[in-house]
């Protein structure tokens, strides 16, 4: 593996890590908000001791949630400095707010929640769980703008003065529909994920007879709040894949494994057998109109197919060679008003002729071949991006199937008696991780080959770093996280272990001693 593949692998498995815990503190945060609020309304005890129950969860998960991200977040100098010098001005923005709006926001708010129970009111805690709710979504929303402005970049030009991208809107890019539509699908996913987590617990307290008041009431509030979230997913799930239709064809085309522009409305392939090398499925089951439906929201526009998106690339590409050549005569003399008029007519596909630099670094010479190989390679491998889309969707058909289910038995008040529901909602517990890491794979490895999509080609953004120092860093990385991984198991099994009675109240079953 070379120097950019390392440098990926290592950002995708610190990614992969750190998506371990930040959609659970996403959405047990707000479920501690609805429990300490029904306590504050009602003044049952039972609820308080819910919420410091499921905090020390959320407080346990939220530490490792911290420890990943920073490291993450210093890839971005460390690893992948071109990048970082090539569009810092827009991408240092977002993250700057989310450290100075939402990190210290959290880091204060986390404190004053556990130390805070006997120092205020219980007005002001909840207002402090409230806030320290709003300040985990904020984090996410500063994380996703900067993400989804690599997925569409909008609000910047690139300027020839620095020959970096440089921002002409803050609110072009906060506003950016892909990372908006980002945003609210990330977080529902988060709350899908505390539901479905508090919904497993609790039905698993209900199998062993153990504190069954504590986990009926905990149950039934994770059954309401998970089936408004994956409701909400699905929406904006739907939401998300027009918006992809939209900002990133190749992406839509390839997790649908369509190969030929189809007439509209196209059908939606349920199961395929992708060929990447004769570009065609050697098998597929269709739905008619479903896809046409879902990308355009119409049913007569067309969606493009891979043959057609890489011939109208291999056009983008020979007009961004124009680009860069002019580029590169602009370099040695500024005041050359034919490179500039050059420049100006083919700016818009300079990423395009950026392209080119993998394979020769004189871009005016580049063969035929080098720009058919690199239309062919603006298109990500299709066979993961399809699969990974269907788990997604599969993964969050059975959890409607499940969190129906559990909010219509909690509505009976029957389903402490069925323990076929429980068993159910046992193992369903990682589906939300499943389906989260599959639409991480989706939205990331679906960019390829672009770190910045149609801008900043990933082989350009990498730093100049040893092939032999990223197997290092990288293997200290997969030590280091696997052993918080595996103190973050520990701990939650501990407390899960004992339930309500680690709370030391006198009122639980197994109460530590």
């Amino acid at each position: 593996m070379d120097v950019i593949e390392l440098s990926r692998l290592q950002f995708a498995v610190t990614v992969l890590y750190h998506f371990l815990f930040v959609p659970l503190t996403l959405g047990l945060s707000w479920i501690l908000v609805i429990m300490e609020a029904v306590y504050v309304m009602t003044g049952k005890v039972i609820y308080r001791d819910m919420t410091q129950f499921w905090g020390k969860l959320f407080g346990i998960n939220f530490a490792l949630g911290v420890t990943t991200g920073i490291t993450m977040e210093f890839q971005f100098g460390t690893n992948w400095s071109y990048y970082s010098h090539y569009v810092g001005d827009i991408f240092g923005a977002p993250l700057a707010l989310e450290g100075l709006t939402a990190f210290f926001m959290e880091a204060t708010l986390v404190g004053l929640f556990f130390f805070g129970w006997n120092r205020m009111t219980r007005r002001q805690h909840l207002l402090v769980t409230m806030f320290m709710a709003l300040g985990t979504n904020l984090s996410a929303l500063w994380i996703l703008v900067a993400n989804g402005w690599m997925q569409n970049p909008v609000g910047a030009v690139f300027n020839l003065e620095t020959m970096r991208m440089e921002m002409t809107s803050f609110a072009d890019v906060f506003f950016n529909p892909e990372a908006q539509n980002k945003f609210v699908h990330t977080v529902s996913a988060g709350y899908v994920t505390g539901s479905m987590f508090v919904l497993s617990v609790s039905g698993w307290y209900l199998l062993r007879k153990k504190d069954i008041e504590f986990a009926k009431k905990s149950f039934r509030i994770a059954a309401a709040f998970g089936m408004a979230s994956i409701l909400s997913v699905i929406v904006l799930g739907d939401e998300s894949g027009y918006s992809i239709g939209h900002a990133q064809k190749t992406k839509m085309a390839a997790l649908e494994a369509m190969w030929e522009t189809e007439p509209a409305p196209a059908s939606f392939n349920l199961i395929a057998i992708p060929n990447e090398k004769e570009m065609k499925n050697d098998f597929a089951v269709h739905i008619p109109y479903v896809m046409g439906i879902i990308g355009t929201r119409s049913p007569d526009k067309e969606i493009p197919g891979i043959k057609d998106i890489v011939a109208e690339n291999r056009q983008r590409i020979e007009s961004g060679q124009q680009a860069v050549t002019a580029l590169d005569m602009l370099r040695q003399n500024r005041d050359d008003a034919a490179a500039r008029d050059v420049f100006e007519r083919h700016q818009d596909n300079l990423g395009f002729g950026l392209l080119l630099k993998q394979y020769t670094d004189d871009v005016a010479a580049a063969t035929p071949e080098m720009k058919d190989r690199a239309a062919r390679e603006t298109i990500p491998k299709v066979a993961p991006l399809f699969w990974s889309f269907r788990v997604m969707v599969f993964s969050g058909v059975v959890m409607l199937l499940v969190f129906g289910l559990s909010f219509w038995h909690s509505v009976k008040n029957t389903f402490a008696h069925k323990k076929w529901l429980l068993r159910l909602a046992v193992v369903s517990l990682p589906l939300p991780w499943i389906a989260i890491e599959a639409g991480w794979l989706l939205a990331e490895y679906g960019r390829q080959p672009w770190t910045i999509y149609g801008v900043l080609p990933t082989h350009l953004s990498a730093s100049s770093l040893s092939v032999t120092s990223l197997y290092g860093s990288l293997a200290g990385f997969i030590a280091f996280y696997t052993v918080l991984l595996v103190v973050e198991v520990y701990l939650m099994r501990k407390y899960i272990s004992q339930g309500p009675g680690s709370l030391g109240t006198g009122r639980y079953d197994n109460e530590a001693h």
